[in-house]
């Protein structure tokens, strides 16, 4: 088949490894012919200009070969990650005049049987559309992200007063792209009940379609001791590690407060590794208490985050307590993959925690319950389970989290 992906993550290579090139390379090596769309942000684009000490139409749209059967297209949009509401929503709304103009230039002699797009955003449907009715093609939506609820549950966004234009504006695009989507992948079972509660989506096709990667190959030979010197940690403690985006969503101050109560706890040492928009309101907390169980570190290279992740010993992940969309965070699969237990510190409408416990991998409890936390790290470390929860893990991952696996959810719908 030949296949349209459109996405807001910024790759030149389908060689880097994250959810969307995993998968994507899954599609190639089958034998389909991919053209993927991965803009890249204007800022960025002009920082790689100086490098290269191009000046000349440094802000113009890149097209990239990856092989005989893969394109990537890159246009140049403004920055949309990692800032405020008001930046992103005048990105937004440009951007899909921007991914219909390359898209024009480079695919006019192409037809298309599948369009694939991933939120966020939910800005696509007129890209979807454009390409269904000239194509006639089908569209698959792999849905990561519920907005505009999920800045509703943080109080982000209103529904009244100011703020409830745009929160009209992007739940009106928000139903146009299940309106035009003939396929829709959610995250897990309580992905697709809260769409199909809120949403009127007749007869189209809802399903599970899970995050997923291509898993590394396990390393039995790593000298964990040399990889904590690597990066000065303790090797004398259990290291519990929260690593990725540093936002609203994650609920952040109650993590901080996890660190305090455990101040005391001479068996744990905490790593906080990312970047985001509360990255400022993190390390002011670290300047001003300066915590001797744990350690802020900014954004890593993925090979060093990784080389990070083989030196700890359980995984953290945390949500905003606030929230009423089924969030199902994908660095859960990071510490999957390196044979680690999890602790998921989150709200209640989320299923992460039920996966999680259920697949004897880990532990769950509500965000803001501090007695919780500190009793699972107190069985976590007391007991001789981390290995046993570890092993546990990587299997999981393996035998639901795939990429293969998601291959084979998208692919049978093709295969008449």
């Amino acid at each position: 088949m030949n296949i349209l992906f459109l996405t807001l993550l910024d790759f030149d290579s389908l060689d880097n490894r994250n959810l969307y090139t995993d998968l994507m390379r899954e599609f190639c090596n089958n034998g389909h012919n991919l053209f993927l769309v991965s803009p890249i942000e204007e800022m960025k684009k002009s920082e790689e200009a100086k490098k290269s000490e191009k000046t000349k139409n440094e802000n113009a749209n890149k097209y990239i070969k990856y092989s005989d059967n893969c394109v990537i297209l890159k246009p140049v949009i403004g920055k949309i990650q990692k800032v405020n509401l008001v930046k992103k929503f005048f990105t937004t709304i440009t951007l899909q005049d921007k991914i219909m103009k390359i898209i024009k230039e480079y695919t006019s002699d192409v037809k298309f049987d599948l369009v694939m797009y991933s939120t966020p955003p939910v800005t696509f449907n007129k890209v979807v559309d454009y390409i269904k009715t000239r194509d006639s093609a089908k569209s698959y939506l792999l849905l990561k992200d519920i907005f505009p609820q999920n800045a509703v549950d943080l109080g982000i966004i209103k529904t009244f007063g100011v703020t409830q234009i745009i929160y009209k504006y992007f739940r009106k695009k928000e139903i146009d792209l299940y309106k035009v989507s003939d396929y829709i992948g959610c995250m897990s079972e309580k992905n697709v009940e809260f769409v199909l509660k809120h949403n009127d989506i007749g007869d189209k096709c809802i399903e599970v379609c899970p995050n997923s990667i291509e898993p590394a190959v396990l390393d039995e030979n790593i000298d964990k001791i040399a990889l904590r010197k690597k990066f000065d940690l303790p090797d004398d403690k259990f290291i519990f590690v929260y690593g990725g985006n540093l936002g609203k969503p994650q609920g952040l101050d109650f993590l901080s407060e996890c660190i305090d109560a455990n101040k005391n706890n001479e068996n744990i040492f905490f790593i906080i590794a990312g970047s985001g928009t509360e990255y400022p309101k993190v390390k002011k907390y670290f300047d001003d208490s300066n915590p001797k169980n744990a350690v802020l570190l900014s954004f890593l290279p993925k090979a060093e985050f990784d080389d990070l992740l083989k030196a700890c010993d359980v995984g953290l992940i945390f949500l905003d307590k606030r929230f009423t969309i089924p969030n199902f965070p994908s660095r859960l699969l990071s510490y999957m993959e390196y044979a680690m237990p999890v602790i998921a510190v989150t709200d209640k409408n989320t299923d992460i925690g039920d996966v999680i416990v259920n697949g004897e991998f880990g532990f769950w409890c509500e965000s803001g319950d501090i007695d919780s936390f500190n009793n699972i790290t107190k069985e976590i470390c007391g007991h001789d389970i981390i290995g046993q929860m570890g092993t546990k893990s990587r299997k999981y991952l393996e035998d639901n989290y795939t990429a293969k696996e998601s291959y084979k959810i998208i692919i049978k719908h093709f295969e008449k």
